[in-house]
């Protein structure tokens, strides 16, 4: 394409929407140069390369009229010469060559500026699966399916998968590069796995989005509750999911759980910066589109079969439908909760049911269920089972034994955001 067809899109102009394409169509980027190259780590090394060539040429030549393909073409053509560097001349190679009209040998000038593949905005293929697939694959550590999820499927940079996860960015990089060296000894196929091994991968796949957006959601650690960008992502993804693959019930199930959660979040913080417990919401705030799409794919779900993230959904709709605090149906929710027990175990189940239980039939009801979690250790080094215990004796009077779990409380969180709501708990305790 001749410079003067590009739209007078330059300098930092340009450098946006590079950043802007990418985050959009990385996926499919990488996932088509897997296709085409067989090898996913040099996929993914080649868009990387194809980035960088676009920041440089972009801002000063402008930005082409079909800037994904302009990218995956760049990508292409850099896996040429890394088949060049490497001897590769095979059957892949003299097929890019033909299809690029790269018939004579390297010159060593600059390439031209590469022309687009054609690009289909709405187009949605199983380029996208199989790299969510790869990324999320169980012989890699959760860590390196997550950072690689976030990079090569999320179009993350490794500084913004860093700082969302509070981690050193030498940290991310070491992930990636052990995840895609692991990736490439096993010889992992670039593809949608078979029907029999699906379900058991797409349980990594989902589980990765959980971790993501629950991260985004409630932040382990830092100074803000909620990282709207990393919550935001997850929900991007799933979304995605939901339509690549949507004869499974978890995938809905997730979607929805991630929708109704999302949907809280303009409600969730006040006009202070600081959170907001939900009983204290406006929940005129709440997104009721956002609601309404979390339904939806609840419903969709449920036709096919509730897995955890149904269920989990579907104690968020309980939350989403009331009109107050205090309509919320608990006593559904607990049954909800008892049925999330059966069908994936935990201890952070057993302790939201406790709390569910309190506010059906009170804390004394719930207190020795909190007190069984403690006695078999379980959530030791957690903020969550003290807290818990903290407010069933706060409601039952007891606010000297209750001032000794929130202290304990206080210690354990690490989030800068709650350990204010814990303190200013601990204020309001009658003396």
């Amino acid at each position: 394409m001749a410079r003067g067809d590009r739209p007078a899109v330059r300098g930092a102009a340009g450098r946006a929407a590079v950043a802007a394409v990418w985050r959009i169509e990385s996926a499919r980027i990488v996932g088509a140069l897997a296709r085409y190259t067989g090898e996913f780590a040099l996929a993914e090394d080649v868009a990387q390369e194809a980035l960088a060539e676009a920041l440089v040429a972009w801002p000063r030549d402008g930005v082409p009229r079909d800037p994904a393909g302009w990218l995956l073409t760049a990508g292409k053509r850099r896996a040429i010469d890394a088949f060049r560097r490497n001897s590769a001349l095979d059957d892949r190679y003299a097929a890019f060559a033909r299809e690029l009209g790269e018939g004579g040998a390297a010159t060593g000038a600059e390439p031209a500026a590469p022309e687009p593949e054609p690009w289909d905005p709405d187009r949605i293929d199983d380029d996208v699966l199989a790299l969510m697939f790869v990324a999320c694959h169980p012989m890699l550590a959760a860590e390196a399916r997550i950072a690689l999820t976030l990079r090569v499927v999320g179009g993350l940079t490794s500084d913004e998968i860093a700082a969302a996860f509070l981690v050193p960015t030498a940290t991310v990089q070491a992930r990636i590069t052990r995840a895609k060296k692991t990736l490439a000894a096993a010889r992992v196929p670039f593809e949608v796995p078979a029907p029999e091994q699906r379900r058991e991968r797409l349980g990594s796949v989902l589980g990765v989005l959980y971790v993501i957006f629950t991260e985004g959601s409630s932040a382990s650690s830092g100074a803000t509750q909620i990282r709207l960008d990393l919550a935001a992502e997850a929900l991007r993804l799933a979304r995605v999911l939901a339509r690549l693959v949507p004869d499974q019930a978890e995938t809905h199930g997730l979607l929805a759980l991630l929708e109704l959660t999302a949907a809280r979040f303009p409600a969730r913080v006040g006009a202070d910066g600081e959170p907001v417990l939900l009983e204290r919401q406006d929940r005129r705030r709440w997104d009721r589109d956002g609601i309404r799409r979390g339904r939806a794919a609840l419903a969709r779900g449920a036709a096919i079969g509730l897995g955890a993230y149904g269920v989990q959904a579907a104690i968020a709709e309980c939350h989403a439908v009331a009109r107050a605090f205090e309509e919320t149906d608990w006593e559904r929710i607990v049954v909800l909760y008892e049925a999330l027990g059966r069908i994936s175990p935990s201890p952070v189940v057993r302790l939201n049911r406790a709390v569910a239980v309190s506010m059906a039939r009170g804390p004394a009801v719930a207190l020795p269920l909190v007190d069984e979690l403690i006695g078999e250790g379980a959530l030791r080094g957690s903020h969550l089972v003290p807290n818990v215990r903290g407010e069933l004796l706060a409601r039952l009077g007891r606010n000297a034994e209750a001032r000794v779990e929130f202290a304990d409380a206080i210690a354990l969180c690490r989030n800068d955001k709650e350990r204010g709501v814990l303190v200013r708990r601990v204020a309001e305790l009658p003396r």
